[in-house]
């Protein structure tokens, strides 16, 4: 919880153990407090607080010296995030930013989603939040009303006080008393403040977390402490599902440090969020148990996956991803159309992604202890963990420890990244598994090994393209198909078919305007643990969909940039009649596929990037535009090629529509990291497999974008939109990769369909 004082930059000091009563308790002296409950919004007195069970959906309490508190329910990893929503709150409140605390919440069902991912959380609790600020707002301005005795229309709250219609004003904290008396007003009693009069939305806040990260102040998950803590490494099956034969501890145990050697069994099933299972060497320091691990000899069963071969498997998916499948969108007639076609005017590509691995800064870690009674029963588990997701958590440690949900604490602390990772809780399920056999907290650390080869990875996917052009070299017809191991996989034992939701990220929405379209995926057998990352099935689909166009052009020797504004064809709403397309969860009258937006970025772009200057032989622009999140993107990449074939990013060019912008600092920052993260991506990102043994380990042989092929310089543009909130944080990302390598092709004439660059040869 926030021990900050008013009148400085808001910011979090995480303290590791505070109640779900306490937490209420606390700011319930006095404070005017809403809770959101599924029946509306109430406001809790102080009384009703030491009486009342918690309840979580707490996002705004007013103390009676103006200190506002608002409460952060989705997880800080770098985005921002714990800054934007409560900017919302507190603009919508009229309150001053320099008098605002936030507060991280723990894990409950009661404050709706807590997952942080799908660059949703904006979108999800923007309104929300909007509608916690109103309505504290609101109540303080009757409060005001009362006291001078003056209709409630004529006072309006702003600045930390309201003020009258003579130009009286009172302060916040001096209507909280009269303020919590009065009833809730009704959702249309709020009178929303004009976008144009907002004094935080809109506008670049400082990320809260600021100055506590930049020195050393911040507490992430591996800085959680509790008294009487243990620490635990665990040494995992080198293969997924394989299970301990025998081990030799006798060296381990004589190590310094060393308390005990525990083995964890083996995960049951479809392995979902289960621990992985294994030999966990606790010892009194994290040097202790690592050097205890190494001294371990252990002999694993063999798996089902034990023959898993990467590049046996990347040939096997090319050729399914060539084979008829399961039909997503079928217009017109693209296979009658394609075989009835001069084969001079039907043009194919096969586009290829390998397995990738999160590999944020901060590997997977968490702290827990289980509370027992008298006779050793389970009374409830309590854990620190950087985690995306804390209701996961919740229901995966109550499936597997015997508790309800509302048994379990998650503390969250700041993440040290997260990608998607960190929304999988299996490694606070071990922590908590030891916990519970010792009878003391337990402290599981991953090292960057572990991370690396016991990952939820990003799946590996093959895309087949292929058009048949008219004299003008547009497409009469289109055929895409997939191959890729599901996400679903990694839940439900022996799937191997594509998910709706998986291939309506770029497959199924494909934008183009062609008269016979054919979307398909094919069968994929998975044979490692498949999770989502950030942008998930975005990452292949794009990388086809975004390069064929740019082939298509420099067939019909047109110029890329026109070409694909022609694909898209006039601004227009997409329509998905008779296509299961979820659109994100959102409806298309809400959120509508608006080409008319898609085809703006693209414009841009091209005109931020200077489209057509002249350039150098060996440098050239590529550009890539894809909706994902329900945002728009379109990135054009400048490439420097060598003849000896060393790449290098001068600079990357990216504009973004994501409708309502909360903050714009944090929206920039994550452009800016996209092109570093898909530079990552493209250049080095890949993750091979032999006999089922994952081979990379590290940052040597699993290498990130470094200063030498990073862009050089990244200018990001936001369109300025009164439109509903998009995704941000993951949007950048697919376009990078496509877009790269069209550039490529221009310097070099080298056609790059498989990742990533640097199994490729780019001399020219």
């Amino acid at each position: 919880m926030s021990t900050v004082e008013p009148g400085t930059q808001t910011s979090i000091e995480w303290q590791p153990r505070v109640s779900r009563r306490g937490f209420l308790a606390g700011l319930a002296a006095g404070s005017l407090i809403l809770a959101g409950r599924a029946s509306g919004l109430s406001v809790l007195s102080r009384e009703a607080a030491a009486t009342l069970a918690f309840e979580p959906d707490l996002f705004v309490s007013i103390a009676p010296d103006g200190v506002v508190s608002i409460l952060a329910h989705r997880s800080e990893m770098g985005t921002g995030i714990r800054t934007s929503l409560p900017m919302v709150v507190a603009d919508e409140l009229g309150a001053d930013w320099d008098r605002v605390v936030i507060h991280q919440a723990i894990g409950d069902a009661r404050l709706g989603s807590q997952n942080t991912d799908g660059s949703r959380s904006v979108r999800q609790f923007f309104q929300r939040m909007l509608t916690a600020g109103a309505t504290a707002r609101t109540l303080l301005e009757r409060a005001a009303a009362q006291t001078w005795g003056v209709e409630a229309s004529a006072c309006q709250g702003g600045g930390h006080r309201v003020t009258g219609p003579d130009g009286q004003q009172l302060g916040y904290g001096d209507l909280v008393g009269l303020a919590q008396k009065l009833p809730v007003p009704a959702a249309e009693e709020l009178d929303y403040r004009a976008p144009e009069t907002r004094r935080l939305i809109g506008h670049p806040i400082p990320q809260t977390d600021l100055d506590a990260m930049v020195t050393g102040r911040a507490t992430f998950g591996l800085d959680a402490r509790r008294d009487d803590q243990v620490f635990a490494m665990i040494e995992r099956s080198p293969v997924l599902g394989g299970q301990v034969k025998s081990f030799d501890d006798a060296a381990t145990r004589a190590i310094a440090g060393v308390i005990d050697v525990i083995e964890l069994p083996g995960f049951e099933g479809a392995p979902g969020f289960q621990a992985l299972g294994g030999i966990a060497v606790i010892a009194n320091s994290t040097w202790s148990a690592l050097s205890g691990r190494r001294a371990l000899k252990i002999e694993w069963t063999e798996s089902e996956h034990q023959g898993y071969d990467s590049a046996a498997f990347a040939t096997e998916l090319k050729a399914a991803a060539k084979e008829s499948g399961t039909v997503w969108r079928n217009e017109g007639d693209a296979l009658t159309t394609l075989q009835a076609a001069d084969q001079t005017d039907v043009f194919a590509a096969d586009y290829y992604a390998p397995l990738l691995a999160h590999a944020s800064m901060e590997p997977p870690c968490a702290l827990a202890m289980v509370h027992k009674d008298a006779e050793g029963q389970r009374t409830s588990v309590e854990v620190w963990a950087p985690t995306q997701n804390p209701q996961a958590a919740q229901a995966q440690l109550a499936g597997t420890l015997g508790l309800d949900a509302e048994q379990i604490i998650v503390n969250v602390t700041l993440l040290g990244g997260g990608f998607g990772r960190k929304s999988k809780p299996d490694y606070i399920v071990e922590a908590a598994l030891l916990a519970d056999k010792l009878d003391r907290p337990v402290h599981v650390t991953w090292t960057r090994e572990d991370d690396i080869r016991h990952d939820y990875y990003h799946t590996v996917a093959a895309v087949h393209v292929e058009a048949a052009v008219d004299e003008n070299g547009m497409p009469t017809a289109w055929l895409q198909r997939s191959a890729y191991p599901t996400i679903s996989s990694t839940f439900v034992l022996g799937l191997d078919q594509a998910s709706a939701g998986e291939m309506d990220m770029g497959a199924t929405n494909l934008p183009y305007a062609v008269p016979n379209l054919r979307v398909e995926s094919g069968p994929a057998k998975n044979h490692v643990r498949i999770g989502w990352m950030r942008s998930v099935a975005h990452v292949y689909h794009a990388f086809a969909a975004c390069s064929f166009p740019d082939e298509l052009a420099h067939r019909a020797g047109r110029d890329p940039f026109e070409y694909l504004m022609a694909l898209y064809g006039p601004a227009r709403h997409l329509k998905f009649e008779g296509v299961e397309y979820s659109n994100d969860g959102e409806t298309l009258e809400m959120y509508p596929f608006d080409i008319g937006r898609l085809r703006h970025v693209a414009e841009r772009a091209a005109k931020l990037a200077g489209w057509g200057r002249e350039l150098p032989k060996g440098r050239a622009l590529g550009i890539a535009c894809h909706r994902s999140f329900l945002s728009y993107c379109a990135t054009v990449v400048e490439v420097e090629v060598t003849k000896d074939g060393k790449l290098s990013i001068p600079e990357v060019f990216s504009v973004i529509d994501a409708g309502t912008i909360v903050n714009p600092d944090r929206v920039h920052a994550q452009m800016e990291g996209a092109a570093v993260f898909g530079a990552t991506l493209a250049v080095h990102g890949e993750i091979t497999a032999k006999n089922g043994v994952i081979q990379q380990s590290n940052f040597h042989n699993f290498q990130m974008a470094r200063m030498t092929d990073a862009p050089r310089k990244i200018t990001v543009e936001i369109v300025d939109s009164t439109e509903l909130p998009g995704g941000v944080g993951e949007v950048g990302v697919p376009p990078f990769a496509p877009a790269l390598c069209n550039a490529i092709f221009a310097a070099t004439g080298k056609r790059i369909r498989e990742l990533p660059l640097k199994n490729q040869d780019l001399s020219w």
